[in-house]
């Protein structure tokens, strides 16, 4: 876990990874709660920028965020290739991808098959 020098809050972390998130206006955003699920972490972010310019940009915009809040032991791949960033502050983990990376690892299938769409057609679509 991610040590800070304030009390730890971890809506206070959630809340703050959401709004630098949408700040540096990542797309896709998804939030997976890992509470039940997994012991690595209670929420996964799953994000996207443009490019990688972009998705470093997010990732280090995240990071001195995390930094102000008091969080220390943070630990990031990926940031000098920036294709695919991993933020691990302990109890949340992110994840922001260049949109084709996204695609090809899906994330989302892995951990939150429910929030995949359906690939059966919709009476609607037909």
């Amino acid at each position: 876990m991610a040590t800070t020098t304030q009390n730890y809050d971890p809506n206070k972390l959630k809340e703050c990874v959401q709004n630098s998130l949408e700040d540096d206006k990542a797309e896709n955003i998804i939030a997976i709660d890992l509470d039940e699920t997994a012991a690595l972490a209670d929420m996964m972010f799953i994000a996207s920028g443009r490019s990688t310019r972009q998705v470093a940009a997010i990732a280090n915009h995240l990071l001195s965020r995390l930094k102000d809040l008091g969080y220390k032991a943070i630990r990031v791949e990926g940031l000098n290739q920036a294709d695919w960033v991993l933020i691990d502050a302990g109890d949340v983990v992110v994840h922001v991808f260049r949109p084709e990376v996204r695609d090809f690892y899906n994330l989302e299938r892995i951990w939150a098959p429910d929030m995949m769409p359906s690939t059966t057609p919709s009476s609607a679509q037909i």
